[in-house]
């Protein structure tokens, strides 16, 4: 089977962790007998430093091109320290997922238990959480119509019910092949948008009877998400909303450096890390890779139905965290010194377990 992969690696600490993810899949052709095509291009900062765009035409064309895609980050400083530039990374970012109709992004959140210490919940709350996001992309508060003045400012939450019954749909598939749990958050006991979002889910909950509903407002699923995680299975809701709520279930992880994400829509995907750029850590070799490694199991699954090699990567990430190798945003005061672990040493890591025939086994 051979596969073009699009490899943006983006600002900061995005070359390092994408090499990471890179140096897996080669691994994983080998060993299954695939054949993966790397290509590289240019987005966010990266972009705008050479070409004066964050997101290149060259850029473009090789995502419409390519059979699955693998993002580092964007972000830099000077855009924050300047919100008013024109040009900014982020709109890459957000133009790709629009040009290629990426309107669904996945966002698992699930604990490894041997993680449970570097969250700042306790373990009794976090234990066996699991949870499944379904966040929409390409519509709502970010792309709906805005303007602005000295003097006042709007932003409009836009959505069509087919934005809505599109995304809606792949969450009710997802929770039906999971715990038949679906939540769906909104705040349609004040907008508009939201009471379109609640009608789409009851219209289509008669197509997934063994799929149980329930309806939450985002401030109580915010607070909810914190309380009592494993209540929730499979979550679908808005572009803003759930923003924020994955962001805020990164505590569940322990850290944005352990979740991976998926952008899908009907054709090409694109893979990356939650976290961002890190430029204050950016070529100091501690980045936390297992993201981005995360990000390429879910690449296999997902975009070539590679569910073996995809298992395999996500064990070996198990295994040498059962072996107790972390990276410096993991680690705790039980961690023995000597098990902190760089970006590369990580990854090296994580390549010596998939060649293991027991991957738990054989690390030291």
């Amino acid at each position: 089977m051979n596969y073009k992969i699009a490899i943006l690696p983006g600002d900061g600490i995005g070359k390092e962790v994408t090499d990471c993810g890179v140096n897996v899949l080669k691994f994983v052709a080998d060993r299954f007998g695939y054949d993966f095509q790397f290509e590289y291009g240019l987005i966010g900062h990266a972009a705008i430093e050479k070409t004066g765009v964050p997101l290149p035409e060259e850029t473009l064309n090789l995502c419409q091109n390519a059979d699955a895609i693998l993002l580092g980050a964007v972000g830099h400083p000077m855009y924050d320290k300047n919100p008013s530039l024109n040009v900014r990374p982020e709109q890459g970012l957000l133009k790709v997922r629009k040009e290629l109709g990426l309107y669904t992004n996945i966002r698992p959140i699930k604990i490894f238990d041997e993680l449970i210490a570097a969250s700042s919940l306790k373990p009794e709350v976090l234990r066996g959480a699991d949870i499944l996001f379904f966040r929409e992309l390409t519509g709502g508060i970010y792309f709906g119509d805005r303007n602005s003045n000295s003097k006042a400012a709007f932003d409009t939450m836009s959505y069509s019910k087919e934005e809505v019954q599109r995304i809606v749909t792949k969450a009710f598939k997802a929770a039906k092949n999971r715990r038949g749990r679906l939540h769906s958050i909104d705040k349609a006991n004040v907008l508009d948008s939201s009471r379109l979002w609640r009608s789409v889910v009851q219209e289509l909950a008669v197509e997934f009877p063994e799929v149980e509903v329930i309806h939450m407002y985002v401030d109580n699923a915010a607070m909810q998400l914190i309380r009592d995680p494993k209540q929730f299975d499979v979550v679908v809701t808005g572009n803003m909303f759930g923003d924020i709520l994955t962001d805020e279930a990164s505590q569940i992880a322990g850290s944005l450096g352990m979740l991976p994400s998926a952008s899908v829509g009907d054709r090409v995907g694109l893979y990356e890390p939650v976290h961002g750029s890190a430029p204050d850590i950016a070529g100091k070799n501690i980045a936390n890779p297992l993201a981005t490694i995360l990000s390429t199991a879910l690449m296999l699954d997902n975009s070539f139905e590679m569910k073996e090699a995809s298992q395999c990567v996500i064990r070996a990430v198990e295994a040498i965290l059962k072996k107790g190798f972390r990276t410096l945003d993991t680690a705790d005061e039980s961690t023995e010194p000597d098990k902190i672990l760089g970006t590369n040493e990580i990854g090296m890591k994580v390549l010596k377990a998939l060649e293991a025939k027991t991957p738990v086994s054989n690390l030291n």
